[in-house]
């Protein structure tokens, strides 16, 4: 079986990220998100093991020692991490996966597996972010100044990555998104693994 490939897509708050990628799990097939674990409270609507595996810190700092994550962060006074053995099963199965995380996680994964492929997602304007953070209407004025810093640290460190989507226009993001998977599932290393027999039978 073809292995899968692992994306790391990044963006500050409030730029459409999660948005973008639970549109695009819909549209891909053999495409998966991988659940990070975190230690910050459930928002409403979230689901444990679906959006976030959300965990105690004594539950993760155990997690963190036994070596269990691929990365793993502090975000404001959060700890987020990327289970190990999640990302090898589903990419073992073949299917592409996802890692919706910062820059700094993006840094660690990029070490330990650099044929990865990294998608830094901007907003249009720094006011249209602050916009947005504020009609979500999940954060009061305090933890949205705080973002709106570290939206500019997280945005520094755009060079890093292979891949830049501004999401202006959702559709458009969304089809540039997709764009950027569908074409490497067709990369000459991938298709010859893939297309094994079909190569043997047509240069026989």
């Amino acid at each position: 079986m073809n292995k899968g490939k692992l994306y790391i897509i990044s963006a500050p708050s409030g730029a459409g990220k999660t948005s973008l990628v639970r549109k695009l799990v819909v549209k891909l097939k053999h495409l998966v998100v991988s659940v990070s674990h975190t230690t910050r409270q459930t928002r409403t609507g979230e689901i444990h093991g679906k959006d976030y595996f959300f965990v105690s810190v004594e539950e993760f700092n155990a997690m963190q020692g036994e070596g269990a994550f691929l990365e793993c962060a502090q975000v404001f006074d959060n700890f987020y991490g990327t289970a190990q053995k999640t990302v090898e099963d589903n990419l073992a199965k073949g299917r592409d996966v996802i890692l919706e995380i910062d820059w700094q996680g993006a840094q660690q994964i990029r070490k330990l597996l650099p044929d990865s492929i990294s998608i830094f997602i901007l907003p249009p304007t720094i006011d249209v972010l602050r916009h947005r953070l504020e009609s979500r209407g999940k954060d009061d004025v305090d933890i949205i100044e705080r973002r709106m810093k570290e939206a500019v640290t997280e945005m520094s460190h755009y060079p890093e990555f292979d891949y830049l989507i501004v999401n202006d226009d959702f559709s458009e993001a969304l089809h540039a998104l997709e764009s950027i998977i569908f074409a490497n599932r067709f990369q000459q290393a991938r298709q010859s693994e893939a297309l094994h027999l079909l190569l043997m039978n047509l240069l026989a």
